[in-house]
């Protein structure tokens, strides 16, 4: 998938005298992906997705993703300077992923940016995949309001007060398997291919979703809980003939939308915020979207969601949050390790002094 030479709307202007150009790269898990931005404004976004290398397995395998990763980032990397009409020794700063994720691909990445920050003397960004997606609904915009955003991907679901860029609460976060995650287990279970959601997506509006009564695990608690959803689905299953397909395909969905929109709400007004936001791959998922939307609009809130195309893994969305950073006048060591299990850091102004007194 390709991006390029687009300026997006409420666009800021530049907050140095000559405007800043930023390279990311995307390695985290299964796609590889690089992106360029001239402050705010988008002029390459590159993806090279691994999906049909991992449809075989029912999943992704580390080392078939780490491998495509060395294949594919040299040839985006060339693309992307290309179609951006630039040199790439006119970049003002390099980004990557540094976590979570899948630590022989995060590898990939960290060691390209770091590489080519330290041979152009540039400085050197480590991103938290999940502050990418977190603020990929306000991509390319000035200001982010306060909201509650819900994060729904392959690996996480989390829901989270933003009170600005670099100002987070956790609120609730999975204990176990991720919504993205049931999706692809449960469709795997179904005999249905990978990755999950659009399968089951693909069948649930031919399906009565009250027809099964699944569990919505941990309903009193503002974590997350689908494992729960799994291990149902597994023990009904022989119990069925006939068609059946469509009916648990619609159940399923509905339990895990069910599940994502009334925590998210409840989220919502506890932290008494006028803004919802969501994004991530399961974002893209045309009922969570449509009951999400009811829900807030019953509620008086705002819904805010990232463009599809920012929803799956992306280079566009680590570039924009490395942006903010860098014109908050913050960078990172060269030295910095990848963390496949890194947290979103609730405050990284606080945590990155607190990095520069441990260092000193």
């Amino acid at each position: 998938m390709r991006k390029s030479s687009q300026r997006l709307n409420n666009a800021s202007p530049a907050r140095t005298s000559t405007p800043q150009l930023l390279l990311a790269l995307e390695t985290s898990c299964d796609e590889t992906a690089i992106a360029v931005l001239r402050d705010r404004e988008l002029l390459v976004s590159e993806v090279a997705s691994q999906i049909a290398e991992h449809a075989k397995f029912g999943g992704v395998v580390p080392e078939v993703a780490s491998r495509n990763h060395l294949l594919h980032a040299p040839r985006l990397l060339e693309r992307a300077m290309r179609d951006a009409k630039i040199d790439i020794a006119q970049v003002d700063a390099f980004a990557a992923t540094s976590g979570p994720g899948l630590a022989s691909s995060l590898m990939i990445g960290a060691s390209i940016a770091k590489g080519l920050a330290i041979g152009f003397g540039k400085p050197y960004l480590a991103i938290n995949h999940l502050e990418g997606h977190l603020l990929s609904p306000f991509f390319g915009e000035a200001e982010i309001k306060p909201n509650v955003s819900l994060v729904a991907s392959g690996g996480h679901t989390m829901s989270t007060f933003v009170r600005n860029i670099g100002d987070y609460e956790i609120i609730g976060r999975t204990v176990d398997d991720a919504a993205g995650e049931a999706f692809d287990k449960i469709a795997k279970l179904l005999g249905l291919g990978y990755p999950g959601g659009p399968e089951i997506e693909k069948h649930a509006p031919n399906g009565d979703p009250s027809r099964f009564d699944l569990p919505r695990s941990m309903p009193d608690s503002e974590n997350f809980s689908f494992s729960g959803l799994k291990t149902a689905v597994r023990y009904l299953l022989p119990t069925l003939r006939g068609d059946f397909l469509a009916d648990v395909c619609a159940s399923v969905q509905a339990a895990i939308v069910d599940v994502l929109v009334s925590k998210t709400i409840d989220a919502a007004k506890q932290h008494d915020v006028d803004l919802v936001t969501i994004s991530g791959g399961v974002s893209c998922n045309r009922e969570l979207r449509k009951q999400m939307g009811e829900a807030c609009r019953h509620h008086r809130l705002e819904l805010k969601t990232a463009d599809p195309w920012l929803c799956t893994d992306n280079g566009a969305m680590i570039a924009f949050a490395a942006m903010s950073k860098l014109q908050s006048g913050l960078s990172s060591r060269v030295t910095e390790e990848i963390d496949p299990s890194l947290a979103l850091a609730e405050n990284w102004r606080t945590a990155s002094a607190e990095r520069r007194r441990n260092s000193a």
